[in-house]
């Protein structure tokens, strides 16, 4: 039977995923340094953890580590070969011509409660404090998205290329702690949300080319 404790570790485990930000497929720290960290003994955090995965929060891969969400049903090994073919401007062709048709599908076919999930990693966006935050939420928007076209096989697609965008690493110049109030990408994503919310299908998949644009106008020329 479940304790009251093994609960309250699973809330500590939330709450450390909640404050860094970590998105899909982000890695939590190894036991031995999560450990100490929430004050808890290795099998009580083993407890947690493997409530946490029979619940779909997140997945443990041995070898590899124990990773936020549900357990991809791509293959890893597919994953590394892929990252070795590709590069930032490839990934943003990838972006340019997947997604627009995402949005479009989740303004004709997202729930009210796909809205509803869209619109509230929009509001952690905005109020990002940091970069990592920030990023971890922009992708879970994106994520967000994708699930509401409820298209199994778009979303599988989705999910690989994105975990091969976020191993194909580049650095970023960053003047600030993080995003300014008048960040590019909050009217951007505003706008699609707006167009997914009205069901206005042409109007999604055009605000999210264009927020496509921009981000690679700003990234691309960096690298």
């Amino acid at each position: 039977m479940e304790s009251e404790f093994d609960q309250e570790v699973v809330e500590q485990i939330k709450r450390h995923i909640d404050e860094h930000g970590l998105g899909h497929y982000q890695k939590l720290p190894p036991e031995r340094k999560f450990c100490p960290m929430l004050g808890v003994s290795r099998s009580e955090l083993r407890k947690a953890l493997a409530k946490m995965e029979a619940d779909g929060l997140i997945w443990r891969h041995v070898g590899r580590g124990t990773f936020v969400g549900a357990r991809p049903v791509h293959n890893l090994g597919d994953v590394d070969f892929l990252c070795q073919l590709t590069n930032p401007a490839r990934m943003m062709d990838a972006r340019m011509a997947i997604e627009p048709e995402l949005a479009r599908l989740a303004a004709r076919d997202g729930s009210a409660l796909d809205v509803d999930d869209i619109r509230a990693c929009n509001l952690r966006c905005r109020t990002a404090r940091e970069w990592r935050s920030y990023e971890a939420w922009d992708n879970h928007f994106h994520y967000a998205i994708a699930k509401a076209t409820h298209n199994k096989v778009l979303l599988y697609l989705f999910d690989t290329f994105n975990v091969v965008r976020r191993s194909v690493v580049w650095e970023q110049a960053r003047s600030t702690k993080g995003p300014k109030p008048d960040h590019f990408s909050f009217d951007q994503h505003d706008a699609i949300l707006r167009a997914i919310e009205a069901r206005d299908t042409k109007g999604a998949a055009l605000c999210m080319r264009e927020h496509l644009r921009s981000v690679s106008e700003r990234v691309l020329p960096a690298i």
